[in-house]
């Protein structure tokens, strides 16, 4: 750490680590069980860093996705399809989420598709949703739009809702029909709103 900021190597490894135990734990060769755990001894091995420096990168790690238990490390939510991961184990190890409603950050451009098609995971396991409107966790960069989304509209049509322990909620899938708001972020959307909004008869 540099004057408080992670340093170059530091962010590097992260990036590193990150992918491994999100999307490249098969292309490794590292063993996950189906709920993203696996083996520190082997991570240090891949990686090459030591104990403590796995530790100080799992306590920096600024959307906090990393989880260590003991002998065992994993990505708390993020993976990809092609790792072996299962939904229903990842599932069994989060939470259910029990608020009503969480929010989809998405580009202005993207928002044509969504009434259309609804939000689907494409090649991740669960879409991820905020909690919150101001949420670090569970957004993505460069938000223009946010889109509620109802949860007990979600559990009517047999989908759950489950929040992972660094405050990402997650999802299979959401239809159209569950996302009731839609909220502008910038100019750009704001110019359009009244149009985004009808996409969805809201």
């Amino acid at each position: 750490m540099e004057d408080g900021h992670p340093s170059t190597r530091t962010k590097r490894l992260s990036k590193k680590l990150s992918w491994l135990l999100r999307h490249g734990a098969t292309e490794a060769g590292l063993p996950m069980d189906a709920a993203g755990w696996v083996a520190v001894a082997d991570v240090l091995r891949i990686i090459e860093i030591d104990d403590a420096t796995l530790d100080e990168l799992i306590r920096t790690n600024r959307k906090q996705r990393l989880q260590r238990t003991g002998d065992r490390v994993r990505a708390c939510q993020g993976h990809s399809d092609g790792v072996p991961v299962t939904r229903e184990a990842l599932e069994a190890s989060w939470t259910r989420y029990t608020a009503e409603r969480a929010w989809h950050g998405t580009h202005v451009d993207a928002i044509e598709g969504i009434a259309e098609r609804g939000i689907s995971a494409r090649a991740r396991t669960h879409v991820h949703l905020a909690a919150e409107l101001d949420s670090v966790v569970g957004k993505r960069a460069n938000v223009h739009v946010m889109l509620g989304v109802s949860i007990p509209a979600l559990r009517e049509r047999g989908l759950d809702a489950f929040e992972a322990p660094n405050g990402v909620v997650l999802v299979r899938e959401v239809p159209t029909e569950c996302i009731v708001e839609l909220r502008a972020q910038t100019k750009r959307a704001r110019a359009r709103e009244a149009e985004l909004r009808g996409m969805f008869g809201l």
